[in-house]
């Protein structure tokens, strides 16, 4: 599971890039409606598949709040990009904008959840 976890937060790391270059050219391979859904990626139909007795566990289950959070706040920012918003979709990426939080709010509750399943490094 620790395994799981730092590849997945590696992954959903790349998402800043890939929604700067849709906010630099207007355009992206994404599409709004494929984003927002948080069971679509690989780590949410993993996330969606765990046991009953995983899903009851605090850790997943804030990770499963901020993952859900995560992917509306992405699609919202390549809607802004790919509907030529520029400045409102750079603000959302910038320190303190919306999907900036919601990325370091995701990636600490992974790192958090790694750690309590006895993992001393954070990724």
């Amino acid at each position: 599971m620790q395994e799981q976890i730092s590849k997945h937060i590696a992954g959903h790391s790349k998402w800043k890039q890939r929604l700067k270059s849709a906010i630099d050219t207007g355009q992206s391979e994404w599409d709004v409606a494929g984003v927002r859904p948080d069971n679509v990626c690989e780590f949410g139909k993993w996330l969606h598949s765990m046991s009953p007795a995983m899903k009851a566990n605090e850790h997943y289950k804030e990770v499963l709040q901020f993952h859900a959070e995560f992917h509306s706040i992405a699609a919202s920012v390549l809607e802004l990009a790919l509907a030529g918003k520029k400045a409102e979709a750079e603000k959302a990426l910038e320190f303190g904008g919306t999907f900036a939080t919601a990325s370091v709010k995701l990636t600490q509750a992974m790192m958090n959840w790694k750690r309590s399943l006895g993992d001393t490094k954070a990724a």
